[in-house]
Parts: structure tokens; C-alpha cells; sequence
């Protein structure tokens, strides 16, 4: 019998990566089984000047517990729902107090469980403070409720809620624990750091190089929640293994669902596809001055600014390999956030305006506070991306989190992503892959590959031939990185020259993929972490 069930994430109604995608589109499938037992933490870190565009503070059932004296009194909290489809039940903390305390923390989870946070740097402390503030919550709510704690599940995602996981441990023993890491600590820094992962990943000691690549007290955080939760969950197989190898625990597989609501219905979808486009190619021709054609194909990457590990480094190796091909016109959006500054001024005018003449520096939309240390602009500095008319492979840059009130496209990426032909996710280190599940249920065709969950997915699961699911997945190893560049830029050149009703065959088999990968489909892993009987 469950009686409430928590999920605590830093990215509860805050849009940072892909946890942000797995939590929000999960939210209605669970609503739908548990409706308001199911209550999501997440850090309130909002002002009036700047509030969550995803929070609504809203009367809820959680009203009289937050009058009530129970709630924490060094945690201030705002209770409402998350809108997104669903509408879950949602408690944003405040936990700047708590910061007074830390080191008191620190000190019982080294005494109870090792957790080692002399090396801690960076946004170690406000991990902690905020997950040890989110457990106090739960407690309180629990105990408000006047609930068993035996039928309590609570649910924290990565390491950055590991504290909290380990407080409800000790305080509410009863109460089942469930841990997922997205993607390891020590294996992204061991990816982010240019050693090869895979081809040595046996050999690898998590603790030992957790050491080495200075991220001891993640680590250690990350590895006494994956040994204290009651259920560990890991998001691929491909994970599975890393976590084995370097947490020392044999996860569950649970992955990750998207949810058919966030898609344009189908009497909408031309007309959202349409705008998107001619949205796209207005920002390229007031950047460029060219004037691109309305079957110009549109190429698009998006994700962290994780160079390596979202395979950024080989997408640009492929348009530079594509430039060599004139027969192939390719007009390239690179949607990864920066470090943003402002729009460009120039470009914005010349939006207003509708005159357009090529921009300085024709590859970006927005300025950046840090242009000569931005790994993609220096990249695209050093191959030469002028986007002069003439070129064949464009390839524009936006920096900025497309909510859409960036100044230039003020459209979201979903309403964006939708315009795009194929987008490429060239991934080396991808626990899941949002982003390829996200182009498919949107109806674009996608290349990633074999180190991606999502592509291991597809392989196993689906289909090896793309024309029957929509996905191209690429054998990515340590080894074959130039065969991987080449074989990308043959099938965009064949993509290329592809008939209009061969595309649109593909398209409808990228959708049914993506909807094979529906939470309908994928929520019964989870509920085996919950120890939930699907029927129940």
C-alpha cells in the first residue's frame, strides 16, 4: 500500500538538463496512477524579479500542513503544482539557513556512513544544504500526515540529493529509499577528462579515481546513497555496468519514458512545423545574408556544453567534413547553452527591420560574457565558420536556454526542435539520451549511437535499420572516431537526397519509435524500484 510518494531533484520545476525531462514528463503518468500521494521537492531558488516560469503557487492539500507548526524552522517553503501535464503536487524549499549547520551534517554522515566531504568544492555545499532540507520536509510531512512510514516511498535523483536520501535513512528507517543516478560522478569526469572509459572501464577503481579527478566528495556522496538506498536505479544498461564497476552496486534498469503531450496534435503539427522552420531561417538570413531556400535541410544538436561527452567535438568535424561535398547544403543549429550575456543588438534590429545584410561574425545569435574561452565558439573560430553566402554547410550557434523569451527566436526548444529535418547526438558519454527520444516523439529523425542508452535501447529493443524506426545509431568506440565523423557525413549526404514521401515514411516511423518509448511503457520499471505491484 503506498500512502505518499516523494521524488527530490535540484531540477523540480528548474530547467538545467535532461533529469528536468525525465521528471516532468513522468509527472502525469504517476499523477494519473497515484494522483496527489505523489509530491515533488525542488529548490526554491526564484525571486519575485525572476520567478519559475514552471511553478504555480496555487491552494493545494499540502495548505494546512504548510500553517501548520510542523514545518522545519530553518527550511521556508512555497507549496504548489508543476504545469506541466499532470499537475503534480509540488513544495519548493528555501535553504539558506540550514547552511549554519553544515558542517554539523558532514560530520553524522561521515559518522554513520563514510561520506567524506573534507574535499568538497563547488556546488557541493549547496547540493547538500538543499537535499538535507528537502528530507526535512518529508519528514514533516509524514509525521503531519500521520502516514506509516512503511508506506512511504522516497525517491532522490543523483547525487546532488544523496544527503537527503542518507537523513531519511537514519530518521524515517521505515520509509523506502530509491536512488537513481543519472550518469556517475567519477565516469562523466573520467569521459569530460579525455581518458577512454570504455576500453578500460574494468580496470577502473571508482574511489581511486575519484582521487584522481578531484571529485572525492561526489563521489563519496554518490556511492554511500547507492549502497544505503533501499533500490538503486540506473537509467541504461550502458550505466548499469559503470555503476557496477565504480559505486560497487548492481543497479536496476529504469528508462526513461517521454510524454505524448508535450507533441503538437496532429491537425497542429504541419502548422507549428511550418513556423518553426520559417522561424529558423529568418534568424539565419538576417545573421548570414543568404537567402536560403524553403528545402534548405536543417541540422540540428542541442544539450550540455559538455564538448566531448555530448559528441560536439565529432558534430563539428562532420559539418567541416561536409564542406568538402558542395552538392550538400546543410544549415546547422548548435542549441547548447553558454555563458550568455545579452542578445545581439544587430541581429535583434535587423529582426524588427526585415533588411538583412551579413552580420560580423555571422555564427552566433547571442553575445557571451566569455567569447574567447567558449569551447564551441573557439571551435567554430578555428575550422573557419564564416557562413560566408557562398558557403554550403552554415552553422549557427545559440548560446542561450530557448524558454522563449530569449530576444531572438522567443520560441521554446520543443517549438523550435520541431522545425528541424534531422538532428545528430553524436554522444560518447550518454547514460540515456534525452535529446534523440525528445527530436523522434517530434517527429525529426536522428542520429546517436551505441553508447547512448537510448540508441542500446533502439538496437535491442526496436530496430538496427533506420528507414524502420528513425533512429541512426553509429558503433562508437575508443578507437573509431574519424570512421564515426565519416560514416555521419555520408548518411546526412544520402539523407540529403532522399524524396519528400521516403522522408516522410521515415518521420511517421521516428514518431511510432517514440512512442514505443512512452512512460505508459517504461513506468512499470520504476514501480518495481517502489516495490509497487503494477495492478495494484
Amino acid at each position: 500500500m503506498l500512502d505518499l510518494l516523494f521524488e527530490t531533484s535540484w531540477e523540480v520545476c528548474n530547467k538545467v538538463g535532461g533529469i528536468y525531462a525525465v521528471l516532468s514528463t513522468k509527472a502525469k503518468t504517476l499523477q494519473k496512477l497515484f494522483k496527489d500521494k505523489v509530491i515533488f521537492i525542488g529548490p526554491d531558488i526564484w525571486s519575485e524579479s525572476n520567478p519559475s516560469p514552471f511553478f504555480k503557487e496555487m491552494k493545494t492539500p499540502l495548505d494546512a500542513w504548510k500553517n501548520s507548526n510542523r514545518v522545519p524552522a530553518d527550511v521556508q517553503v512555497r507549496t504548489g503544482r508543476w504545469d506541466v501535464p499532470g499537475r503534480p503536487l509540488v513544495v519548493l524549499v528555501n535553504f539558506n539557513k540550514l547552511y549554519a549547520t553544515k558542517n554539523d551534517l558532514y560530520a553524522t554522515m561521515w559518522q554513520h556512513f563514510g561520506v567524506d566531504s573534507l574535499h568538497a568544492y563547488g556546488d557541493y555545499d549547496e547540493s547538500c544544504v538543499f537535499s538535507h532540507a528537502a528530507a526535512l520536509v518529508i519528514e514533516s510531512i509524514v509525521q503531519w500526515k500521520g502516514v506509516e512510514p512503511k508506506n512511504v516511498v522516497t525517491h532522490f535523483d543523483e547525487w546532488t540529493t544523496g544527503m537527503g536520501l542518507l537523513h531519511v535513512k537514519l530518521n524515517l528507517p521505515e520509509a523506502s529509499t530509491v536512488f537513481t543516478t543519472h550518469a556517475t560522478t567519477t565516469g562523466r569526469s573520467i569521459s569530460g577528462n579525455g581518458k577512454q572509459l570504455y576500453a578500460y572501464l574494468p580496470g577502473y577503481f571508482g574511489d581511486q579515481m575519484a582521487s584522481e579527478l578531484n571529485v572525492q566528495a561526489k563521489h563519496s556522496l554518490e556511492k554511500a546513497a547507492a549502497q544505503q538506498a533501499t533500490s538503486f536505479t540506473t537509467v541504461s544498461e550502458v550505466t548499469a555496468r559503470e555503476c557496477e564497476q565504480l559505486l560497487e552496486r548492481r543497479p536496476l534498469v529504469t528508462p526513461n519514458g517521454f510524454e505524448q503531450n508535450f507533441v503538437p496534435k496532429a491537425a497542429d503539427f504541419d502548422a507549428r512545423r511550418n513556423e518553426a522552420r520559417a522561424k529558423l531561417l529568418k534568424v539565419a538570413k538576417m545573421l548570414t545574408g543568404k537567402r536560403y531556400n524553403k528545402n534548405t535541410l536543417i541540422v540540428g544538436t542541442s544539450g550540455r556544453q559538455e564538448f566531448r561527452n555530448k559528441g560536439l567535438d565529432m558534430f563539428f568535424d562532420t559539418m567541416n567534413e561536409l564542406r568538402s561535398d558542395s552538392s550538400t547544403q546543410v544549415l546547422a543549429f548548435v542549441l547548447v547553452p553558454g555563458w550568455t550575456k545579452t542578445v545581439r543588438t544587430d541581429l535583434a534590429e535587423s529582426l524588427t527591420k526585415g533588411k538583412y545584410i551579413p552580420l560580423q561574425e555571422p555564427c552566433i545569435t547571442h553575445e557571451l560574457h566569455n567569447p574567447n574561452e567558449d569551447p564551441i565558439l573557439g571551435t567554430m573560430r578555428r575550422m573557419g565558420f564564416n557562413n560566408d553566402v557562398a558557403d554550403n554547410v552554415h552553422v549557427i550557434y545559440v548560446p542561450c536556454y530557448l524558454n522563449g523569451d530569449d530576444g531572438i527566436f522567443n520560441m521554446t526548444y520543443y517549438q523550435l526542435l520541431i522545425g528541424l529535418d534531422l538532428t545528430v547526438f553524436a554522444s560518447y558519454y550518454e547514460p540515456w539520451g534525452y535529446t534523440p527520444l525528445e527530436s523522434i516523439a517530434f517527429g525529426v529523425p536522428t542520429v546517436t549511437t551505441n553508447l547512448s542508452g537510448f540508441g542500446q535501447w533502439v538496437l535491442s529493443n526496436v530496430s538496427t535499420e533506420f528507414e524502420h524506426c528513425g533512429v541512426k545509431v553509429i558503433d562508437r568506440t575508443d578507437h573509431n572516431y574519424h570512421h564515426c565523423v565519416v560514416e555521419i557525413q555520408d548518411f546526412i549526404s544520402n539523407f540529403a537526397s532522399l524524396d519528400s514521401k521516403t522522408v516522410a515514411k521515415i518521420t511517421q516511423q521516428a514518431k511510432r519509435t517514440s512512442r514505443m518509448a512512452s512512460w505508459s511503457n517504461f513506468i512499470k520499471y520504476y514501480l518495481d524500484a517502489y516495490g509497487i505491484d503494477f495492478n495494484e
